[in-house]
């Protein structure tokens, strides 16, 4: 590793300790049925988005909160302390696409069509507000 590709690392990692997240990779569903789910808390306070996944109809909700819980326990675990009411927020949440597994389905006439199974990884960003204020 270069000089300056070390450098850019340690920088990275060093951020990313002050950062509270978490990721889910390779969840066996499409990335365009997970973003109808993230588009549903990005921006909310935690409890309230617990609240809109537990109720939510969507397969996907389900995954999204369970990842939620691991967002809200990795800041409880650098900061020390339990997270109050109305303290934190889902700052950021993206899907990004997957490995996509190609199959093929018999079709008429000697023919095959292709079935793209796709997955994909979701990572959530928490923060308290207190801190978004300052930056």
């Amino acid at each position: 590793m270069g000089a300056r590709k070390k450098i850019s690392a340690e920088k990275r990692k060093e951020a990313l300790k002050t950062m509270y997240f978490a990721k889910l990779r390779n969840v066996p569903s499409s990335p365009r049925k997970m973003r109808l789910v993230a588009d549903m808390i990005r921006g909310m306070e935690v409890n309230r988005a617990l609240g809109v996944l537990k109720f939510s109809s969507k397969a996907a909700s389900s995954k999204v909160e369970k990842l939620l819980r691991s967002a809200i326990a990795n800041w409880e675990t650098k900061n020390e302390r339990k997270a109050e009411d109305g303290e934190l927020y889902v700052t950021k949440i993206f899907v990004d696409e997957g490995v996509t597994l190609k199959r093929m389905r018999p079709a008429p006439r000697g023919r095959g069509y292709r079935i793209r199974k796709r997955s994909n990884h979701v990572t959530l960003f928490v923060d308290s507000k207190n801190t978004n204020d300052k930056n």
